[in-house]
């Protein structure tokens, strides 16, 4: 027996078969995908979501590779500065306290926020939901973690800090004589996990299995 084509207009559809493009908001069927197939907008062209193998299992690694690589990328030297007979280790923490120091207080709790807080508490946020999913317990608290996360995306700005320490060395290069420090290549190996982690945490695959759906299986 062959299988006939749903030919229900969009309007009497449910919901869960429904999704809508985040570029032109076109509304349309949801294609069912295998592993590692895509789904774009035939409008616009934008990747509506992917069905990618073992989510969970790959960024919970990745998540815990984060986590490890945090305390060395925030409190190990990322540079040494030799002037004039001195020297003196930049870490993260202590930029945080040099501008805290010096009277600059505002800046140090926004350079705080968003280069150490911020980029914690969503990596916590992220190992919670996986973990839930994983173990299958709470998952009505992974939404919620979830939820919390995605607001706080955009205020994890690793990118701008790594920019900074970028044009600070370009700048002092030509002053004084500058070294490399571990904390710099776990600070880049950091933000370079975490790049991966978007990638890899597919966002249509999580909300499908703390809405109750199993991917151990099937992922």
């Amino acid at each position: 027996m062959s299988d006939s084509v749903d030919s229900r207009p969009l309007a009497n559809l449910p919901l869960d078969e429904l999704v809508a493009c985040h570029e032109c908001d076109l509304l349309m069927r949801k294609p069912v995908l295998k592993r590692d197939e895509k789904a774009h907008c035939p409008r616009c062209g934008y990747e509506l979501y992917a069905h990618r193998h073992n989510v969970v299992h790959r960024s919970l690694a990745l998540v815990l590779a984060a986590l490890m690589l945090y305390v060395p990328a925030n409190f190990l030297p990322i540079m040494q500065l030799h002037l004039l007979g001195q020297s003196a280790n930049d870490t993260v923490w202590g930029g945080v306290l040099g501008l805290y120091d010096s009277g600059m207080r505002g800046i140090a709790v926004v350079v705080f926020l968003c280069s150490m807080a911020i980029p914690l508490l969503k990596l916590l946020c992220q190992l919670a939901v996986l973990l839930s999913i994983h173990w299958n317990i709470g998952r009505s608290y992974g939404l919620l973690l979830y939820r919390i996360y995605h607001h706080l995306r955009d205020w994890g700005m690793l990118e701008v800090y790594f920019m900074g320490v970028l044009v600070a060395i370009v700048k002092l290069v030509d002053l004084a004589e500058l070294s490399l420090g571990l904390g710099l290549f776990c600070f880049i190996s950091l933000l370079l996990v975490q790049v991966w982690l978007e990638v890899v945490m597919s966002p249509h695959q999580i909300w499908v299995a703390l809405s109750g759906e199993d991917l151990r299986a099937g992922d």
